[in-house]
């Protein structure tokens, strides 16, 4: 294999004075360079490229990469690039939830649908609440939420949060029919609730109980529930509390 400097250009989508820059750093040496000055690449530059230009995707910055591609072991290079690999996977799995947030938002605007912040703001990074999350209900616990999470990926977290939008949906349906909490389709929704939290931390009768509570106690949780409607968030909490007294302690 053997490319010059603008035809990698072309193909890699980057300047010439890029890849000139990255010459006189050290950091891309070219296999050769011709009697014009023109350089040349083969494949293990275009290998190196390749793992230069991920890593400036997750933003690293130039002097860590240099250190980052300085070998010449297949194996650790190999190593490297399937961690770079993972992470360029969870930033797409990431970038996935805010094409859907905002393609929801399009949707209300355009229908005249009210919005809450949690609609607007879901899928970004929410790191900012794991402290919370931490003192409320443990590392161990958050820890395997995080993880549960991750391996859903893109399309099953798609549909988990799909689940979650029908079941209020249907509480709030029933909330507006004066449904009784201990109502067969109530809690057969309320069913579907713990299945859904379930999938991240299976809560038994009083901390299933609790959670129901925080629905209405906790702002933030019932205006993500109210938003289906009023009085889902009640309903939810009291046919929880009724679902409850039949899990184990």
């Amino acid at each position: 294999m053997d490319i010059d400097i603008a035809e990698l250009a072309r193909r890699a989508g980057v300047t010439s004075r890029t890849l000139r820059h990255y010459d006189a750093i050290g950091l891309l040496t070219p296999a050769w360079t011709g009697a014009d000055g023109r350089r040349h690449y083969g494949e293990a530059e275009l290998v190196r490229l390749q793992h230069i230009l991920v890593l400036r995707e997750l933003d690293v910055p130039l002097d860590t990469i240099a250190s980052a591609v300085d070998t010449d072991d297949p194996a650790l290079i190999a190593a490297l690039m399937r961690d770079h690999h993972t992470a360029l996977l969870a930033r797409r799995d990431r970038y996935a939830a805010l094409a859907a947030t905002v393609e929801r938002t399009i949707t209300r605007i355009e229908r005249g649908l009210p919005m809450t912040a949690d609609d607007m703001f879901e899928g970004f990074d929410h790191d900012r609440y794991e402290p919370e999350a931490r003192e409320r209900w443990g590392d161990d616990a958050v820890e395997r939420s995080n993880e549960a999470w991750a391996v859903l990926g893109a399309e099953g977290q798609r549909r988990h949060l799909a689940e979650h939008g029908e079941i209020a949906s249907g509480i709030a349906s029933l909330a507006a029919a004066d449904a009784e909490p201990a109502d067969p389709e109530v809690q057969a929704l309320v069913a579907r609730h713990h299945a859904w939290v379930s999938t991240f931390w299976t809560p038994g009768r009083e901390a299933y109980t609790g959670l129901g509570r925080s629905y209405v106690d906790d702002p933030r949780f019932r205006a993500t529930y109210d938003k289906f409607g009023d009085g889902t968030a009640e309903l939810l909490r009291d046919a929880i509390a009724v679902f409850a007294e039949g899990l184990e302690a």
